[in-house]
């Protein structure tokens, strides 16, 4: 079967009955002009009739006779006329006649090619490939293997099918209606496919009630600081949700906030590290009805590690990081005076001795990118702390060249840790304050402080609401996480729970068995660290001992030393899970350093499990980042 390149040309054909009158008219006029100059031609290259030259040897005629001669020639030519005429019509007509049937064959068997020439097209052409505005994923139909007689295969084989007619390159196949049907049917059967599954989807989860589909936490933040979030997300919104509905396990405080498909719990206190804990809303319904479900998610924390300072009188201070076995320290940062240091979940901020005064240094966790801080002057730096939540660092200045009637002395300055802006000086009635002792407030940006008047004042460093008075103190001892609440000791010596938020205070409950009174009290979630310093007849130490005192008043001692040693700080983990207690062992023959802050240069930080009350590791070195303040002396 040849294809349409292969086509014999063939004349352009009258196919209508209109154009095949027209062409036997053109035909017929065309024979009798043929026939027209045929004659002419004859007539001038024969002699006329009339003027033939008579035989040689016939004698003139008479008068008479010649006019009877020209009679019979004129009616023959006449005759001959009229033969001829009738001769020429015949001719026209057979010549058109013959015209119009050569057309009609030409047309008829032009009319039979076309018609072989598109079955042909038809049963070897593929079908053409629609092309989707988006795209249409179907599944593809099996390949049907039905076998094929010897007969048929022979056939094939004899006369193979032609090639597949190409498509001119640079123009698309046409659309045919077939394909297109082919095509609608099945997007219809895609869509229908897309409706049935999602019905059935969206019944089983009517049946099946809310389920979770995604969870967020982070939990080596949760570890460190309070205000950790906990988001669970529902495959459907959900109705209200009662906080009385959630639960998490071990028990931890916390708030819920629910709206949508979300459930957000949020704790208010960090949590203990390698700890699972399991988060439960039950009875949650879907907020278009249906059954109730339990929604439940568990997470594990990591374990904790803490930054330690070792001084060195004969080389360089170093700051570690190390997990809680000591097995993995790894020094961050050295220098030849490191006098404090404090750690966020991201920074380090360093507080270093020179010649010509203190810098302070702002660097990464890993030690690495350090900056230093632009100081209001020359002069020193001394009990650093740093607010996570506010973006600050906080520290008390004085400057280098200080009299009774020049210099600043231990005013309280916070600046960003960022190095943003100048450092920002704390004023009491305009003027700059001298500090005896301060705290930044948990989780906020808010300074609690003690003037060298007695005054406790309270500021937030976010707002401009001004100082706060609060009355008069001796020391701050702590504040509590999550609770706004600070330990204070007032001038009388009553030591009282003070309420930041609306001033009002409450004694602090003696511990039960009571150990006497606590020269400091550090405050965790669920109790306090209470340092207490036995004393002879005489005063003198006898003993100290570290207890831990349970909100209910319950006291348990953690760690006891003699007279020949001596407790410098109690600080707990930010969840009250592990105590650091930093001991200097043979205070007698343990001499002092000569920093700004000076300790006995041989220091130990006692890792304690607080559940238990077993010690977990002696680690050499101080300021353990847990604790909110370097050791006072």
């Amino acid at each position: 079967m040849s294809t349409d390149d292969e086509r014999p040309e063939v004349p352009a054909v009258p196919r209508t009955r209109a154009e095949m009158r027209a062409a036997r008219e053109a035909a017929e006029a065309a024979e009798a002009e043929r026939i027209d100059r045929a004659v002419a031609f004859a007539d001038h290259v024969a002699p006329p009739v009339d003027q033939g030259t008579q035989p040689a040897a016939q004698p003139a005629a008479q008068p008479a006779a010649g006019a009877e001669d020209a009679a019979v020639r004129e009616a023959a030519a006449r005759e001959a006329a009229a033969r001829e005429a009738a001769a020429r019509e015949a001719a026209v007509r057979e010549a058109g006649d013959r015209e119009v049937a050569e057309q009609e064959a030409a047309a008829r068997k032009m009319a039979a090619f076309e018609a072989a020439a598109r079955e042909d097209a038809e049963a070897t052409a593929l079908p053409p490939v629609p092309l989707a505005t988006e795209p249409v994923f179907v599944g593809a139909d099996p390949i049907s293997a039905d076998p094929i007689s010897a007969a048929e295969a022979e056939a094939a084989e004899e006369f193979p099918a032609p090639p597949a007619p190409r498509a001119p390159v640079g123009r698309e196949a046409p659309h045919t209606p077939v394909s297109r049907r082919r095509f609608a049917l099945t997007l219809v059967a895609v869509l229908g496919v897309l409706v049935v599954v999602g019905t059935g989807l969206g019944i089983a989860s009517l049946l099946q009630g809310p389920r979770i589909s995604d969870v967020q936490v982070n939990a080596a933040q949760a570890i460190e600081s309070s205000g950790s979030r906990v988001i669970l997300t529902a495959n459907q919104a959900l109705a209200d949700i009662d906080p009385a509905q959630v639960t998490v396990e071990p028990a931890v405080p916390f708030t819920v906030n629910a709206s949508g498909r979300g459930v957000g719990v949020r704790f208010t206190v960090p949590l203990d590290d390698s700890t699972e804990y399991t988060i439960r809303v039950a009875d949650a319904v879907g907020a278009g009805g249906g059954p109730k479900t339990t929604l439940t998610t568990s997470f594990t924390t990591p374990p904790s590690n803490i930054f330690l300072l070792r001084r060195d009188v004969e080389g360089k201070d170093k700051i570690f990081l190390t997990d809680l076995s000591g097995e993995k320290a790894v020094p961050v940062f050295e220098h030849d005076k490191i006098n404090d240091f404090r750690a966020t979940s991201t920074k380090l901020v360093v507080a270093v001795e020179e010649d010509e005064g203190s810098r302070l240094l702002v660097m990464d966790r890993d030690g690495k990118n350090p900056r230093e801080l632009k100081l209001p002057g020359d002069g020193y730096v001394g009990a650093i702390q740093v607010s996570e939540r506010g973006g600050l660092v906080g520290y008390s200045y004085s400057d280098k060249e200080l009299s009774d009637t020049e210099g600043r002395a231990s005013v309280l300055v916070t600046q960003s840790l960022t190095g943003d802006g100048d450092p920002q000086i704390i004023e009491v009635a305009g003027a700059e304050a001298s500090v005896f002792v301060w705290q930044f407030v948990p989780d906020s940006a808010a300074v609690l402080f003690i003037d060298f008047d007695g005054a406790l004042s309270l500021v937030d460093r976010s707002t401009d609401t001004g100082v706060q008075a609060l009355g008069l103190a001796a020391t701050i001892q702590g504040i509590s996480r999550g609770t706004y609440t600070a330990i204070v000791e007032r001038l009388d010596g009553a030591v009282v729970e003070l309420n930041l938020a609306d001033g009002s205070e409450q004694p602090l409950a003696a511990s039960d068995p009571d150990y006497g009174i606590a020269s400091s009290i550090t405050p965790f979630p669920g109790g306090t660290l209470r340092h207490v310093v036995a004393r002879d007849d005489e005063g003198l130490p006898i003993g100290q001992v570290v207890v831990r005192v349970d909100d209910d008043g319950a006291a348990t001692p953690l760690v006891e030393v003699g007279s020949t040693d001596s407790i410098l700080q109690a600080c707990a983990s930010p969840s009250g899970q592990y105590a650091a207690v930093v001991v200097a062992p043979d205070l007698a023959n343990n001499a002092y350093d000569g920093m700004l802050l000076p300790l006995p240069e041989n220091v130990e930080t006692h890792l304690i499990d607080m559940a238990s009350g077993k010690e977990i590791v002696a680690l050499t070195g101080f300021d353990a980042s847990w604790c909110q303040t370097a050791p006072r002396f």
